[in-house]
């Protein structure tokens, strides 16, 4: 479910390159025309489709499928991450599919520290001032009793940090930035400063590593969580280094505040509640992905990052809907229709 998006083809993509899979079906409300080799596209919507069916003589369903937009509308993402993670989660067990693999997220972790690094043992309950974060800790809760409920199957929960590649920069953009960030500002040398807050240090991973993450855990005989993320930490000074920019300390309320006035306004996509989310998340430790999994990234944090930030300034983007490239009539859409307010 969900394999149209940032990582869902590179979940694709990293099942197609096994000699131990044979057939791959990949589910999105919008077929593409791009596929991967061994796949064929099924259209369907989570939240209201028949997914009996699309489960029958499966081995593994890696769910995937996330509506981070509207952030107007709240119910409208309940309605279709947990809603509709509850329905996925049912048509698997009923479907008897020995093995369910499931996207959480950082976001899904209690505030922690910021100094050292924590395992998938920390609570999961999530930050309690934005929809993304208190929507992945309540799927937690929701797998928590679909296991005891299912002890035969096999559950896997992903925990990846922030996940980038340059095919999906221009629909990252549309989803937290909006239509109002021209990309020649994410060019080197020409941000002067880039605000430093307090707090501001966090994980991310290239999206095709994290595609491997899913293919390992649908291929091996894990249960349980596993963190996802590359090395080293991405701070504030971090992003300037990638932009030959200077990091100056800005207070975390005054940026708060700016954010919360520009989504007020319907001028970014991007809640202040994330920005708290962001500040008060723990570091993940993983070792466990590393050792249990057998997983290790092919890329590092620099990286992930380099490939979003070229992805921006090139307007890039993949031949799905959900990837679809940047256009100016596309930015002139997003505005019409309320930044913010549609997905």
């Amino acid at each position: 479910m969900g394999a149209s998006g940032n990582v869902g083809t590179s979940v694709l993509t990293a099942l197609a390159r096994s000699p131990a899979i044979a057939r791959i079906t990949g589910v999105a409300r919008r077929p593409p025309r791009w596929t991967a080799e061994k796949t064929t596209w099924v259209p369907a919507d989570v939240a209201r489709d028949d997914l009996l069916p699309v489960f029958a003589g499966a081995d593994v369903v890696i769910h995937l499928a996330w509506l981070f937009q509207p952030t107007h509308d709240p119910t409208a993402t309940w309605q279709a991450n947990v809603l509709g993670g509850i329905r996925v989660f049912d048509a698997a067990a009923r479907a008897g599919v020995p093995a369910l693999v499931c996207a959480s997220s950082v976001g899904a972790y209690s505030p922690g520290p910021k100094d050292r690094t924590v395992d998938e043992t920390w609570p999961t309950h999530g930050w309690p001032g934005a929809t993304y974060t208190r929507e992945k800790a309540y799927v937690e809760r929701v797998l928590d009793a679909f296991e005891l409920d299912h002890p035969a199957m096999r559950v896997v929960r992903l925990r990846p940090g922030f996940v980038f590649k340059r095919r999906a920069a221009s629909r990252q953009r549309r989803l937290f930035a909006g239509p109002l960030l021209p990309g020649g500002l994410v060019r080197a040398a020409t941000v002067p400063v880039v605000p430093d807050l307090a707090g501001l240090r966090f994980q991310v991973v290239h999206s095709e590593d994290v595609g491997e993450a899913y293919r390992l855990a649908a291929a091996r005989t894990v249960r349980g969580a596993f963190n996802i993320a590359a090395e080293p930490v991405v701070d504030s000074r971090t992003l300037a280094e990638a932009l030959s920019a200077r990091a100056v300390r800005v207070p975390a309320g005054a940026a708060r505040a700016a954010l919360a006035a520009a989504w007020r306004l319907h001028l970014v996509p991007a809640t202040p509640g994330l920005l708290d989310a962001v500040l008060h998340l723990p570091l993940m430790d993983t070792t466990r992905a590393r050792t249990e999994l057998g997983w290790t990234p092919r890329h590092d944090s620099h990286a992930a990052l380099r490939s979003l930030l070229t992805g921006l300034r090139e307007g890039a983007g993949g031949d799905t809907a959900a990837l679809a490239p940047d256009t100016p009539a596309g930015r002139l859409r997003e505005i019409r229709t309320g930044v913010g307010r549609h997905a």
